[in-house]
């Protein structure tokens, strides 16, 4: 690999979740739900505790342990002995999720293996309308304790990681924010510290899968900084949201572009506050996001009730760019203009002012035999380009398609099929191609595909459980195995088991 791309790719959770408590129901055209789209309560992200919750059987009520599984409460816990219904009478909600699973690759990489992988999600919500009579006002925070290893990382050299509660161990701070709705409930404002993969990119579908491109894509993944403010990461910024019409919604933001703070592409989360989520960097350069969401078919009141108020199939269309102002290194030229691989080179990379990337996803129900019933296929699609000069990838897509409902009585499983592509940029391939002609060693990288195939099972509401299979062809391109000079890292097999658990 090059030495002047990111030194970590942002690990990022692998499905597209709702905000916390009231926040859940902001007015925005990415909430509307998609028949079929994977329940947020499989979801690893802090805030997914449902309101709903609060009236469940305790577990002190009859029959918590003899019909635990078979009961609607959507978290294991109940309404916690009257705590959970308590606190939602002063608008705090709580949140607690464990998502623990086991990876390993019977074939490729740079060796075979497996690891545990576990994530603990807290989250705390407060409506403060209910608090203290601010209405429209919702805060957030939310922190990780992150455990485990990092099979990516260790066994598989891949651009596009297997998992998307992948990181480095820490006890961590995610977000801490205020959030103010006005205009009637049609625009509201976010200030603090956010993590942007919340609710840009976001891809009801993708959710779904496992790997870490079906929720934080690639291009921001390895050409920003530290890969950007995306899980475990989060920074400082503005968001404003603004729905123009009941079908459309408008997302625009200003936000730290470096979350660790370390000069160019250092990954200094390892250290003091960095790694406790509680540095706040605004040094490097502002990160501007934009994007417009679009519904097709879908009521005002955003029930997907077409089979009675609307022809034709949902679906959600997105276009979306962001602008990062800070300085980034060319992927094959130095200061003087010679390729870095020349001998004569100053080995200090040429310094380019600014970074973007432009992208467009959608999610599209294709299939639903009975308006009123749960089997539905929905498909999706994610690409993204970037300029080639300075950016390690230039090019990338995903998608897939995702059948609910497969089996006669398991109305809530899913199971899905998925796909990612990643190109190397030809700033980065041209600096190989120069190596290569010096010292006749180094590969040329292309490009790295991946296929999954997922099976997520509803033990209970609040309990799922998902095999899975990934194949990679080409990890990162097509890079030297770093133990095994002259070969490349070799095709890897996957298989794991993931189960998430909402308290």
């Amino acid at each position: 690999m090059s030495g002047y791309m990111p030194v970590k790719h942002a690990i990022v959770i692998g499905a597209w979740a709702t905000l916390v408590a009231s926040a859940a129901q902001a007015q925005s055209t990415a909430g509307v739900n998609l028949p079929g789209a994977p329940s947020s309560q499989a979801s690893p992200v802090p805030g997914n505790d449902s309101p709903a919750s609060n009236t469940a059987p305790s577990p002190g009520e009859p029959g918590f342990m003899t019909g635990l599984l078979g009961s609607s409460r959507t978290n294991l816990l109940g309404d916690i002995y009257g705590v959970r219904p308590l606190l939602n009478e002063y608008g705090i909600s709580l949140g607690l999720q464990e998502t623990s699973e086991v990876l390993g690759n019977v074939s490729g990489g740079v060796r075979r293996g497996a690891a545990y992988e576990g994530l603990t999600s807290m989250s705390m919500g407060v409506d403060l309308g209910k608090a203290i009579g601010l209405e429209g006002g919702i805060f957030n925070v939310s922190a990780f304790q992150i455990h485990g290893r990092n099979l990516s990382a260790e066994n598989l050299y891949t651009l596009q990681t297997a998992s998307g509660i992948e990181a480095l161990r820490a006890t961590r701070l995610w977000e801490l924010w205020y959030q103010q709705s006005f205009a009637g409930g049609k625009a509201d404002i976010k200030i603090g510290q956010q993590s942007l993969d919340q609710e840009f990119y976001g891809s009801a579908y993708s959710g779904l899968f496992i790997n870490t491109m079906m929720g934080w894509p690639l291009i921001p993944s390895v050409n920003l900084y530290a890969g950007g403010p995306a899980y475990p990461l989060a920074s400082l910024g503005v968001r404003l949201r603004v729905q123009p019409m009941d079908n459309m919604t408008v997302l625009g933001g200003v936000f730290d572009d470096n979350p660790p703070g370390g000069s160019f592409f250092d990954d200094s989360q390892v250290r003091g506050a960095s790694q406790s989520g509680t540095k706040f960097n605004l040094r490097t350069g502002a990160l501007i996001f934009g994007e417009v969401q679009y519904a097709i078919n879908a009521p005002v009141s955003g029930q997907m009730d077409y089979g009675n108020s609307k022809p034709g199939l949902p679906g959600i269309y997105k276009l979306g760019f962001y602008y990062d102002t800070a300085k980034y290194y060319d992927q094959r030229l130095d200061t003087t203009g010679l390729s870095l691989a020349d001998p004569d080179s100053s080995g200090d990379p040429r310094v380019r002012r600014g970074n973007f990337s432009v992208y467009g996803v959608f999610d599209q129900v294709v299939w639903r035999p009975d308006p009123d019933g749960a089997k539905t296929v929905g498909i999706f699609a994610r690409i993204m380009g970037a300029p080639g000069d300075r950016n390690v990838s230039n090019f990338s897509v995903n998608g897939g398609v995702v059948l609910k409902a497969p089996f006669t009585g398991r109305e809530a499983d899913s199971v899905g099929l998925g796909f990612g592509f990643a190109k190397i940029s030809p700033g980065a391939t041209s600096g190989d191609r120069d190596r290569l002609a010096i010292n006749g060693l180094s590969p040329v990288r292309g490009s790295e595909t991946f296929l999954e195939t997922t099976y997520q099972y509803q033990v209970a509401p609040w309990w799922t459980l998902q095999p899975d299979l990934q194949y990679v062809f080409t990890p990162a391109g097509g890079v030297s195995n770093p133990f095994q000079p002259g070969k490349r890292v070799g095709n890897s097999a996957t298989f794991g088991l993931r189960t998430n658990i909402v308290f």
